[in-house]
């Protein structure tokens, strides 16, 4: 007897052979069942080598309970202790899944077909299984000798007799027979229906791929015909009976449970088509109707049950059109859809958990290997296997995916399905999530062999396992096309050039062999550049083609890349700071005006880093003034200080352009901004202090190089319309008036000379031709418009309004900000306009109508012929147009009133009209998220053609680059025009009240 407060010998050695609960295991062994075995060291170190001890035990304990009389338990235990084979396989099941312990409980002497030990049972086919169900004459009895063939796969499967492809391919062999098993059951129940049609069982899937889950649904299609003279609707009704029969029998639940749901949603039009169709109905709809994840799951069609030869017939009838998808023209569009809504539609809280469907997860395998024959398998039959492993061997065999590439995505994909394998034996349920509990994962662990620190080492597995696969994921279909162009490695299989071409096809590339040249002009040779850009450009190619023009995305990198490759820092800032190549994809693929910008100096690249120098954010105004007033006062003349300052203003346009794209599209390590109207503030705000710093710098050029250091009059630069709204966007011409004030002792002559000839050189140098984008002053806004002087006195301007302004002119004022020039006259001209713009008393009913009667001549006469009105941004309804004047009107109207609205910015005024009561949280919400959009579509188009525009535009892939911009997938822009159009209309109806008078405010 052990002394009190010490532990016994037998608690030890449990401790030591891995049970958790040793007090519990200690009970059970002194227990009638288990006694003759309690100090039998054999048993202890094979319950010790097993997944779970605890659950081994107990459920070796359930066993011999259960046996029907002492001579049945005395076999059992003779043969535990005598037979090594057995005692592996029976307490390896038992300690890996506590269902099968259930199983064995229920049905005590199916433990003897774990006795049997010869080579003809170490790998069984169907033949095999189809023995093992033949004594099955009803569902229940199906059931039972299904979880009897489970049983003997699983004792295979965690002894390690078979690894996890075997397994896999047992478990679709069972299957395979369970089916026919079934159908047999049905056609035995009505033998009528069985006499007039030919019916197939055509597997999809994992079962069609021969590497079927433990617990899975399986996947079928039904084909049939009708017998030698019968009626054919009545063979297929026949048919569908039989069909559903069978599904049945496999799918309902009994007091033995059930085998597998039978799932026929593969079929063509899903469950809303007929669940039984012809050779010929399906062949129709498949070159009639199917989509492209149709053929991707026909990959794996294969004939299992029923007649054969019929099945046979439809696998050879839809194999050609399997192997022409990938020339369908939305093939890519459909593939990157397909995979995105995947990723979209696991629940945020699984996705860290999922093995299938989560990054780096058993899908991006299957899904790699799967495109990759697509493309290739047209021509290379070797590739048209259903089963993922035996396609990725062949695959590499063929120079299509490099041979080590292929052995670490084997590695990954057989630990994976491993893993999978071993959580859904358990408690043979459905799943893909890996268990968070510590227990569930002690027990995953050593039964993969994980024995030291099972939990950790499952962790630190798993997680490189799946790094291993989002990597090579990324990799994989891009990294081969390199190898057909890089000239290296003679003795390692490449990929041919037709090959590369029909992938790069495939990925949306229009023109194949030009952007072979760009990869062999950037990959071939033995350089430190060369094998850089050989590990960047897979995943290069990857983001170019998930654009809207990956050509251009390639050949300007192509382009950079040739007038930075011999720049040190240019590579390894690429190749070490994880956002800058992506950054750079983004903004070289995205549309015209970025990559412009880059080129006429690509070495700010460096913005698109993390590190020293880079990053994207805005700069403030002052700090962007600061920069342009101290390049000006380093150039020696007039010239060389603008072009100074005009080089500022092209980098920090990039600056804007790059954020607001990486904004737009997100990256991997940021996800695109939810806020659209926080990107139109950054850049209406960025762009605008931009034009700010400009026009003050080659104001002090200008000064400088004709005057010194004072001009005879002061001067000032009042910022209108979207510039003095803070709201310019990448094509807006910088809108002025210009207020001069003659210093003490200078003739009014004198100070007007010299202020209109500030106004000309400012103008002029901003546009002389330079690889910098030029800066369009334009000062139509100014008293009397183009008929006025350019400049004016402040005087002078207090005469014209006093006398001579014009309703617009006040409506043009509310947008009046001084930008630069002397900041006392700008304050004082402030002051001068104010009571124009924000009059006492609101607006008189004839100056609102004088309003009313301009806008609507400026949609009637301004719109363009030819466009379509409800899609143009400026003047169509609902538009910027349509929102700006109704602000403003309000403005008018209660500005004096109202201090929120003394502002010259549109949202901040609509924000602050809805604060006073003077518009709903509804309207306003619709009237804010209508200029927004219309902003945005301006910007989209500058971005994307590089020059500015009002409309859509017309070329098919320029839409869909905006279309991506405004966060809209491939295939979509009927979409985004949609929304456009409906959005637009509902503000149009806020429009139509408040500004043209359905409701008085």
């Amino acid at each position: 007897m052990t002394a009190p407060g010490r532990r016994s010998s037998t608690f030890t050695r449990l401790l030591r052979h891995g049970f958790t609960d040793p007090s519990g295991a200690e009970r059970l062994l002194d227990g009638p069942e288990l006694a003759p075995l309690r100090s039998d060291p054999v048993l202890l170190e094979a319950l010790g080598g097993t997944a779970d001890p605890d659950l081994a035990l107990r459920g070796l304990a359930r066993l011999l309970e259960a046996q029907p009389a002492p001579t049945a338990r005395r076999e059992l235990l003779d043969t535990l202790i005598s037979a090594k084979p057995l005692r592996d396989r029976l307490l390896g099941v038992l300690g890996a899944s506590a269902a099968l312990g259930e199983h064995l409980a229920r049905h005590p002497g199916d433990w003897q077909v774990l006795v049997t030990y010869e080579p003809r049972d170490l790998h069984p086919g169907v033949e095999e299984f189809e023995r093992g169900l033949a004594e099955a004459d009803d569902p229940v009895a199906l059931r039972v000798a299904y979880r009897r063939c489970l049983l003997a796969i699983a004792a295979r499967d965690v002894c390690g007799t078979i690894d996890v492809a075997q397994t896999a391919a047992e478990l679709a062999d069972l299957a395979t027979a369970t089916l026919r098993a079934a159908l047999a059951l049905a056609r035995a129940d009505a033998p009528d229906d069985a006499a007039l049609c030919r019916l197939a069982v055509i597997a999809m899937g994992k079962c069609g791929g021969h590497e079927l889950n433990y617990v899975s649904d399986v996947d079928v299609i039904f084909v049939a015909e009708a017998t030698e003279g019968a009626d054919e609707a009545k063979a297929l009704r026949s048919a569908t009976k039989l069909a559903s029969h069978m599904m049945r029998i496999c799918s309902e639940t009994t007091i033995e449970g059930s085998i597998w749901p039978v799932d026929a949603n593969l079929r063509p039009e899903g469950r809303n088509g007929p669940l039984v169709r012809t050779l010929s109905s399906h062949v129709a709809y498949y070159q009639r109707w199917a989509k492209t994840w149709e053929f991707q799951a026909l990959l794996k069609a294969r004939p299992v049950a029923g007649d054969l030869d019929l099945g046979e017939e439809y696998v050879a009838a839809v194999a050609p059109l399997v192997w022409q998808a990938a020339e369908r023209e939305n093939f890519v569009t459909d593939v990157q859809r397909m995979r995105r809504r995947v990723v979209e539609n696991i629940p945020a809280a699984e996705v860290d958990r999922e093995l299938k469907l989560g990054p780096g997860g058993l899908r991006d395998v299957e899904f790699a290997v799967q495109l990759l024959q697509l493309v290739h398998g047209r021509t290379d039959p070797g590739l048209r296997s259903g089963t993922t492993l035996d396609a990725l061997q062949a695959l590499a065999a063929g120079g299509y995916v490099g041979r080590t590439d292929a052995v670490q995505l084997d590695d990954a994909y057989r630990f994976l399905r491993s893993l999978e394998h071993r959580i859904q034996l358990y408690r043979l349920r459905r799943t893909h999530l890996v268990p968070e509990a510590e227990a569930d994962q002690r027990r995953l662990g050593r039964s993969l062999g994980l024995r030291t620190d099972p939990v950790a080492e499952l962790n630190r597995e798993w997680r490189r396992h799946t790094g291993v696969v989002r990597r090579l994921h990324e990799k994989l279909f891009y990294r081969p096309l390199l190898d057909a162009v890089a000239q290296l490695a003679p003795g390692e299989a490449r990929l041919r050039p037709e090959a590369a071409r029909e992938r790069l096809i495939a990925l949306g590339y229009a023109d194949p062999a030009a952007a072979l040249r760009h990869l062999e002009a950037l990959a071939s040779g033995v350089t430190r550049k060369a094998a850089i850009q050989r590990t960047l450009l897979p995943v290069l190619l990857g983001w170019f083609a998930d654009s809207a023009d990956p050509d251009a995305g390639l050949l300007n990198f192509r382009k950079v890349s040739d007038a930075l490759g011999k720049t040190p820092w240019y590579l390894r800032l690429l190749r070490d700071e994880g956002a800058a190549a992506q950054n750079l994809a983004r903004v070289l693929s995205a549309g015209r005006l970025a990559p412009d910008l880059l080129m006429r100096a690509p070495e700010a690249v460096a913005l698109l880093g993390d590190g020293d120098g880079g990053g994207l954010g805005p700069r403030p105004g002052a700090h962007l003034e600061q920069e342009i007033l101290a390049a000006v006062g380093r150039a020696e003349n007039g010239e060389q200080a603008v072009a100074a300052a005009r080089g500022v203003r092209r980098r920090e346009l990039f600056r804007t352009c790059a954020a607001d794209i990486v904004g737009s599209y997100g990256t991997e390590a940021q996800p695109a901004v939810a806020d659209q109207g926080a990107l139109v503030d950054r850049v209406g705000g960025a762009v605008s202090d931009l034009t700010a710093a400009t026009l003050a710098g080659t104001l002090r050029a200008v000064v400088r190089a004709n005057w010194g250091d004072m001009l005879p009059t002061r001067f000032a630069v009042i910022g209108m319309g979207r510039f003095g709204g803070h709201e310019l966007g990448y094509g807006s011409d910088a809108d002025v008036v210009f207020v001069h004030e003659p210093r003490d002792g200078v003739g009014e002559q004198e100070a007007s000379e010299a202020a209109h000839k500030v106004v000309s050189e400012m103008r002029r140098l901003l546009q002389i031709p330079s690889a910098d984008p030029p800066l369009l002053i334009d000062a139509d806004l100014r008293p009397e418009g183009k008929s006025g002087p350019l400049v004016r006195t402040l005087k002078s301007y207090e005469a014209y309004y006093r006398r001579w302004s014009l309703v617009w002119e006040s409506q043009a004022l509310l947008r009046a900000e001084p930008v630069a020039g002397d900041e006392d006259l700008a304050r004082r001209f402030i002051a001068l306009v104010d009571p124009l713009r924000y009059p006492s008393g609101g607006l008189a009913e004839d100056a609102v109508r004088e309003i009313r009667r301009l806008k609507a001549r400026m949609e009637s006469e301004r719109l363009p012929r030819g466009v379509d009105p409800k899609l143009h941004t400026k003047l169509g309804p609902g538009g910027l147009s349509d929102v700006e004047w109704t602000v403003q009107l309000l403005q008018l109207q209660h500005g004096a009133a109202v201090a929120g609205l003394r502002t010259t910015r549109t949202r901040e005024a609509l924000a602050a009209a809805c604060a006073a009561g003077l518009l709903s949280e509804e309207d306003t919400a619709t009237l804010d998220e209508a200029w927004v959009l219309a902003t945005r579509v301006r910007n989209a188009v500058m971005l994307v053609r590089g020059r500015a525009g009002d409309t859509f535009p017309s070329d098919p892939r320029e839409l869909a680059a905006v279309g991506r911009y405004l966060g809209y997938g491939p295939g979509h822009v009927g979409d985004m025009l949609d929304g456009y159009r409906r959005t637009t209309r509902l503000a149009r109806a806020v429009v139509d009240e408040f500004f043209y008078g359905a409701a008085e405010k």
